[in-house]
């Protein structure tokens, strides 16, 4: 595997040769910004936006704060239209402007729900990120997928190839309607998704994913790219081979699960400049007082124990454990943003309410005292 210096080189040489032909394009009039990529995706054209108005400027997010799409996307039950729309507007009247997505979410339908609401809405106000590594196909057969409920109609195939990767982008834009993507995560890349082969994986992204992300990048298509995964591994084999910019983090910094992530992943983004989103910063509803860790049913050993004591450490202190749990996931100063997601419009208010709330530096060091979180890990204030 290159280093992550030889990748460089070799990623500047192809920028230089898009912008080379770009510039003989621009010579010889006007044409559309059609990509052909070359190796084993010859014959995929795909039509980008050559200016899309990006949000750049908007990262990281002015309040540390987003949220996530994977309620749009039905995840665990169907969530209504109206009731989606609502929780996107509280969102949005309270000052939230960064919006996360994926393909993945309800096979496409948390994309078409989201670029809804955003019709209309100045692209430089708000930040957007989604996802590659699904192609989503038309399937009348499909029903419920999953965790992801309801009638959805499409089924998906993994795609981590460069011409996957402008193809996916291109069927996001369209589903969004939107003209921009700020922020592209390559999706799922782990063996939890992809099992044994997951490496073959990794492998096929970083000749073809990552190296195409970083040319969208420098033709403009894109703001910023990184992984979005639930796994430090794939992370830090990104950060070796390429050159992202940000890490979405799911599923392992959190209150009740970080030290693996404080001293393995966090050094190596501050080492290498790259910033960490944390999603799911709720554990998926439980320190929200949702019977459910994460994804499925399982709840850890110890984790009913501990959840039930730092509840009620916090209501001795006059806070409430959502409110300990999303600042405690924003303290890091290599997090750029903490994105929980959310049901309905009372969710949206009470998660951003609770990132305005002041928690007393004594409730952090009681949970220090008592061991319930790292000696070494970052609190608010």
């Amino acid at each position: 595997m290159p280093n992550r210096r030889e990748f460089l080189v070799g990623a500047a040489a192809a920028a230089a040769a898009t912008s080379a032909s770009q510039l003989l394009a621009a010579q010889n009039g006007p044409q559309l910004s059609n990509t052909n990529v070359g190796g084993n995706n010859q014959g995929i054209i795909s039509e980008l936006p050559e200016n899309p108005p990006l949000a750049s400027k908007l990262f990281p997010p002015e309040h540390k704060f987003g949220v996530g799409g994977t309620q749009l996307g039905n995840i665990f039950k169907v969530t209504p239209d109206e009731e989606a729309e609502n929780m996107l507007e509280a969102c949005w009247e309270n000052g939230v402007r960064y919006f996360d997505t994926s393909p993945f979410y309800g096979m496409g339908l948390s994309e078409r729900r989201l670029g809804h609401f955003l019709n209309g809405k100045p692209p430089q106000e708000y930040l957007l990120s989604s996802k590659i590594g699904r192609l989503l196909k038309a399937d009348a057969s499909v029903d419920s997928q999953g965790n992801w409920k309801g009638d959805l109609n499409f089924s998906y195939h993994f795609d981590y190839t460069a011409a996957g990767t402008r193809r996916s982008i291109e069927d996001s834009l369209q589903r969004l309607g939107v003209p921009k993507i700020d922020i592209v995560y390559i999706h799922d890349l782990t063996p939890g998704m992809l099992g044994k082969d997951w490496r073959e994986y990794l492998e096929t992204a970083r000749k073809g994913a990552m190296p195409e992300l970083s040319r969208m990048r420098e033709e403009g298509i894109i703001g910023h790219w990184g992984m979005g995964v639930n796994n430090i591994e794939t992370c830090l084999a990104a950060m070796e081979s390429a050159d992202p910019d940000v890490m979405l983090q799911a599923t392992k910094y959190n209150l009740m699960d970080h030290e693996e992530v404080l001293n393995r992943l966090f050094p190596k983004c501050r080492e290498n400049d790259v910033s960490v989103i944390v999603g799911a910063p709720l554990g998926a509803g439980f320190l929200a007082g949702v019977n459910r860790w994460l994804y499925s049913d399982g709840i850890p050993d110890g984790y009913w124990e501990k959840r039930d004591r730092i509840a009620q450490i916090a209501h001795q202190h006059g806070i409430d454990l959502r409110t300990a749990a999303l600042q405690f996931t924003a303290a890091p100063d290599v997090v750029a943003a903490t994105i929980p997601g959310a049901r309905n419009a009372q969710q949206a208010r009470e998660n951003r309410a609770s990132m305005n709330v002041r928690i007393p530096a004594e409730f952090w060091q009681q949970l220090k005292q008592e061991g319930l979180i790292a000696q070494d890990a970052p609190t608010p204030g």
